[in-house]
């Protein structure tokens, strides 16, 4: 385990902290709908990171334009990845919605990495990967029998959580595609979450006034978008600099564990034998991944080149 590698799995566990107390704030604005929190959130803060990258934008500007379908994409994936998430939460509850959005996303992750960068996945990452989602798919079951775990609100909110655990992982790829491109981390971060934060303003602009209706509900928004979306996603990007996006967004499975406890703790639910044995499943997911490489290197799928060539895996009308 070399130190870079390591740092970067500390720093996205600093960050999964961060993000497993939004759920738990959010229940503090029981007035404001899950798109305006998600817009606030995840809108305010990504303009944040494009402000503070003002001068790598400006020097990775003609990087970007050739780049530009791409970082399209990720913006794209960052606009959607907040309304889906807080949707899926409202739907299904806070620890069913955080555990199938962030334990499908290291799965989605893993295809991207195998299908479009010709990335091999090592054995332990998958055992990681494995475990993560069957530690976190006990400590949802462990929480389906309380009322907001029945019948077809949790469908949606189970689909709502398939597709933000996708767009998660898609923007979380597009970022570490553009650094291995020779885009800077900051430049890479506040082009695309700042063209994310962009798509985002008009949905703040419709469903945001519950938001300024109260100081309390304009405190948990302030505290959404500044710590856990805006400090957050600074240090996940220097993580993303260290680590691949697949090794990320596993690490990122400990939120679910963090929502989970913050529940118990502040909110007041109660936790399950079975539960807490989805904890230990997760803890030992990390310790895993300290210990294992995230792949084996770069093996393209037949007929196809490797990464090392850039064009044979631009997007459509990109320029390598």
């Amino acid at each position: 385990m070399n130190r870079s590698r390591l740092g970067g799995i500390a720093l996205i566990t600093v960050t999964s902290l961060l993000w497993g107390t939004t759920g738990t704030a959010a229940t503090f604005a029981p007035g404001a709908g899950p798109l305006a929190i998600g817009a606030a959130a995840l809108g305010i803060g990504g303009l944040l990171q494009a402000l503070i990258a003002l001068p790598a934008l400006r020097a990775a500007g003609p990087a970007l334009r050739r780049h530009a379908p791409l970082v399209g994409f990720g913006a794209l994936a960052v606009a959607v990845y907040p309304l889906a998430f807080y949707s899926s939460m409202h739907w299904a509850g806070v620890t069913i919605g955080s555990v199938v959005s962030l334990a499908s996303a290291p799965l989605a992750s893993g295809v991207l990495e195998r299908w479009l960068d010709g990335r091999a996945l090592s054995r332990r990452w998958m055992l990681a990967a494995g475990l993560g989602v069957f530690g976190s798919a006990i400590l949802c079951v462990s929480k389906t029998d309380g009322p907001a775990s029945s019948g077809a609100p949790t469908v949606v909110g189970i689909l709502l959580g398939l597709v933000a655990g996708l767009t998660y992982a898609t923007y979380s790829w597009t970022v570490h595609r553009l650094m291995s491109r020779n885009v800077s981390r900051a430049a890479s971060m506040g082009a695309v979450f700042g063209a994310g934060g962009v798509l985002l303003m008009p949905v703040l602009v419709l469903t945001g006034a519950p938001l300024v209706a109260s100081s309390q509900a304009f405190l948990v928004a302030g505290y959404v978008a500044l710590v856990p979306m805006f400090l957050g996603y600074l240090l996940f990007g220097f993580g993303l600099s260290l680590v691949p996006s697949s090794t990320a967004t596993t690490v990122t499975l400990t939120e679910p564990a963090v929502a989970t406890l913050l529940a118990v703790l502040v909110v007041g639910e109660r936790l399950t034998a079975l539960g807490w044995t989805g904890l230990t499943i997760i803890a030992a997911v990390l310790a895993i991944l300290v210990l294992a490489p995230a792949s084996t290197g770069v093996t393209p799928r037949p007929g196809a080149k490797a990464m090392t060539d850039q064009r044979a895996h631009a997007l459509p009308g990109e320029r390598a």
